[in-house]
């Protein structure tokens, strides 16, 4: 699947089978749904995951919340716009950096 696919895929109304967790929370927040991708992302304690939830806490404004995430996976906190953030995390899940 590729960026474009994903982004479609948001018109309905389940993710498309096969996502990873962190892949399904991107759709979930994408959809407006944050706390059940809170909830995908913290199903996995895995990179991706942790990214994801760092993301997710940023978006939701708890900055140090985000930053625990970020450290705790070995990331330099985001500086992007959400968005953009948004985007660059689906598309290294997706294999398309």
């Amino acid at each position: 699947m590729d960026l474009q696919a994903f982004r479609e895929s948001i018109a309905k109304p389940q993710p498309p089978a096969g996502l990873s967790h962190a892949l399904q929370a991107l759709w979930w927040d994408a959809k407006g749904d944050w706390h059940k991708a809170h909830e995908r992302a913290q199903e996995r304690d895995d990179r991706a995951g942790m990214l994801v939830h760092a993301y997710l806490h940023r978006k939701e404004g708890d900055q140090s919340n985000a930053e625990y995430w970020y450290r705790r996976c070995g990331a330099t906190p985001s500086t992007l716009a959400l968005d953009d953030e948004w985007e660059e995390l689906a598309r290294a899940l997706l294999g398309q950096s």
